[in-house]
Parts: C-alpha cells; sequence; structure tokens
C-alpha cells in the first residue's frame, strides 16, 4: 500500500490497529505520548494482553512496515485512538483528542485524512473542523471522518477485520475518502453517513448494552431478596422466544459500557433518565456485592472470633483479559482492602501490580478463609477449595 499512516494512541485500540494495517502492508507510524510504551514496543513487547499481537510487531518491525515514536510525522491518513474519559462531574473530557489535532496540525497537508476513533460527544468532529481553522490549517482541504470502533477485547485482532464500520465524515468526499480506505483491509460492511449520527451511534449501542445490564443485575438483587435462583429463572424466562435476559455481574466496567452513555446523559439530562437510572443501578451492584461480602465476613467473625483472610478471584473487568479500566471487581477489591487487613487478589492475566496484594490459585486454595469470585477467567473454571467461596458468576460456568 502506498498510504503512509499515523496511528495517534497506541492503547488497546490504537496498537491492535496499527498493526493489523503494517500487516496489511501500509507503512505506519504509531505514536504515544508515554515513553514507556514507546521504548517497550521498539523492543517487541507488547504492553497489553491480546492474542497474536506480540508476533505481528515483531514482524512489521523487522521488515521496517512499523516505526514508533512520542512524535507525529507527515502522512496520509491520520487515525485518532487516544483516550476520552470521564471527569469526576460525569463530563466528557476529549482534551485528549483536542492535543492529538494540535500535535498533528503541524504535519497537516492539503488532501490528507483525519479519522477519529476515540469515543466523543455528538458534534466532535464538526469542532474538529473548527478547531483546525482556529489553528491556521485550511479546513476544506482536509478530510475528517468519525469511525467508531467496535470491538470485544480477548477478540479485538479478529472483530477489527471483520466487523461492519460506520464511517461519518464532514463531507460526501470525507466519507468516500475513509470508507474506501477501510475497505482495503477489513472484511466487513462499510457503510457511511454522518459524523453526528456515527458519533451518536457508538454512544447508543454502549447504552443499550448497559440498559439491559442493568436489568439483569436489579432483577438478580430482587431474586436474592425473594429466594429465588436468578439463573434458574433466566435459564427459564429466556425459553420465550422474544426475550434474551443477560447475565447479571457484579457491575459493569471497561472503557465503552461503563462511561459512554454518561455521554448521552451530560449532552441531553432532561431526557436521558433510563441511561442515567442504568447507570445508577449497575454502580450500585458493585455496591451491593461489597455489602454482602461485608456481611459474610461479620458472620465469620462472630463464629471464629477473628477477621477472615478474603481472596478476589479476577480483577479485570472481563473474563480473560488483562484490561482494569472502570473495572468493578478491582473496586470491590479496593474498598474491601480498605476495610480490612487480610485481602489479597487472584489475576491469573496479571505479572504484577504494585497496588494489588496478588497470590496464585494455589496459595488462595490454601490459605483464604473465604473466596469471592468475581470474574469468570477460564482458570477458575471448576474451582473449588475447603473455603467458603462466594460465586457471584454464573454457577454454569463452575463446579
Amino acid at each position: 500500500m502506498s498510504e503512509r499512516i499515523n496511528v495517534i494512541g497506541l492503547g488497546y485500540i490504537g496498537l491492535p490497529t496499527a498493526l493489523i494495517l503494517s500487516k496489511n502492508g501500509f507503512k505506519v507510524h504509531g505514536v504515544d505520548s508515554n515513553e514507556d510504551v514507546v521504548e517497550s514496543l521498539l523492543s517487541a513487547e507488547v504492553h497489553i494482553k491480546e492474542d497474536g499481537l506480540e508476533s505481528i510487531l515483531k514482524d512489521s518491525l523487522s521488515c521496517e512496515k512499523l516505526t514508533v515514536s512520542s512524535s507525529p510525522q507527515k502522512a496520509d491518513i491520520f487515525i485518532i485512538t487516544v483516550p476520552t474519559p470521564i471527569d469526576n462531574d460525569k463530563k466528557p473530557d476529549v482534551s485528549f483528542v483536542m492535543q492529538a489535532i494540535r500535535d498533528i496540525s503541524k504535519y497537516l497537508e492539503p488532501g490528507n485524512l483525519v479519522i477519529i476513533e476515540s469515543t466523543c460527544p455528538v458534534g466532535t468532529t464538526h469542532d474538529i473542523y473548527d478547531y483546525l481553522t482556529k489553528l491556521g490549517i485550511d479546513a476544506n482541504k482536509i478530510e475528517i471522518a468519525y469511525c467508531p470502533e467496535r470491538v470485544l477485547p480477548g477478540k479485538i485482532i479478529y472483530e477489527l477485520i471483520n466487523n461492519n464500520r460506520l464511517v461519518g465524515g464532514i463531507r460526501n468526499k470525507s466519507n468516500e475518502l475513509a470508507a474506501n480506505f477501510f475497505r482495503k483491509f477489513i472484511k466487513g460492511d462499510v457503510v457511511t453517513t454522518s459524523s453526528e449520527i456515527a458519533e451518536m451511534a457508538k454512544l447508543a449501542e454502549n447504552s443499550f448494552r448497559d440498559v439491559n445490564i442493568a436489568f439483569a443485575n436489579e432483577l438478580s438483587i430482587i431474586c436474592e431478596n425473594s429466594n429465588i435462583d436468578v439463573w434458574e429463572l433466566i435459564k427459564l424466562t429466556n425459553l420465550h422466544p422474544r426475550v434474551n435476559i443477560l447475565n447479571p455481574s457484579v457491575g459493569v466496567g471497561g472503557h465503552c459500557i461503563a462511561v459512554d452513555p454518561w455521554f448521552i446523559v451530560d449532552s441531553d439530562k432532561e431526557n436521558s433518565k433510563l441511561i442515567k437510572q442504568a447507570r445508577t443501578v449497575n454502580l450500585n451492584k458493585t455496591k451491593w456485592v461489597v455489602e454482602k461480602v461485608i456481611e459474610e465476613v461479620n458472620e465469620f467473625k462472630n463464629q471464629f472470633g477473628k477477621t477472615p483472610n478474603v481472596c478476589c478471584l479476577g480483577l479485570a473487568y472481563k473474563p480473560d483479559i488483562d484490561d482494569l479500566r472502570e473495572s468493578p471487581a478491582l473496586q470491590i477489591y479496593q474498598i474491601l482492602s480498605e476495610s480490612f487487613e487480610s485481602v489479597s487478589a487472584v489475576e491469573p492475566n496479571l505479572k504484577d501490580n504494585n497496588n494489588v496484594k496478588l497470590i496464585s490459585i494455589e496459595e488462595a486454595k490454601e490459605s483464604a478463609d473465604l473466596i469471592l469470585i468475581l470474574v469468570p477467567h477460564k482458570e477458575f473454571y471448576n474451582f473449588s477449595a475447603d473455603a467458603k467461596i462466594l460465586n457471584f458468576c454464573s454457577p454454569g460456568t463452575y463446579q
């Protein structure tokens, strides 16, 4: 491929994207402000857990299809994949996106294409057009498009290639260039629309999922109070041909489902009551789990006259990954650690973490008095121990 690509932000989306592009013959320059990330990648070591990344990285570096540094270069296409967190007031923070735009503005040339993949409030793509104009760039000669990613951690490589893509440009030419670019390396359909619809689609997709998870989590608490087996209830209810209740959990984590609904709430507080309530339900489910554990700890203390050794199985926000972003399991561990002296965790997908007391599965079986199964990692299948086990995952996964 003749196009030169800059990928700005080499995290869970940016790094796999850069590697897939380099594997498909594009000349790719990856950019990250974290010097440790840059050094790690230049040493052919990936900093996130995702099958297949390291081998592609080694191949891309050896054939000189990928370079990495902390600064952009001249390119034909610039892809922005930096974080867009929410602040303490649940307001979206697009400062990293705007910083990335400032950084690449020095290298932009007429005819360049800028693709935004970071989650953004509706209207951000047009704000970027205005911002480039403010920076002295003739934005009429730069094509800008928003393209939300839709990938599942653990299957990112597969889904980046095979999932459908939604492209929303600031004008028809932006859509045409961005759609043609994606069709060169993905197998899914590429659908074009306005930038506003593409931005809202990303937020709506994850808000829809959050609302459905909230129903399952709320139902699990109601069933607990009514002494009903929620797992049996869901299995039987889902026999209805038009019902598909999801599995309850200890809460909702990750950078998308736990964050994106707040973008909609912030934009229209008056009319987003259900979306906001779903966020509240899922946050409260995590608090409910903590309360159940504290009840068990107090019962143990009353029975044995001492505080139990508590061990949390799983800290990531979903099974079989190392991603701790917005993880409810990690929040549960942190709250319990602040409340009791002896709290540890088993997280097979982490090598180390200075903020967590990590132990092995064998150590957990030997030393723990109370074990909490918070995340259904495959390493925990058929888990058993002499200690009391509180299983907050589907019992069908375990013995």
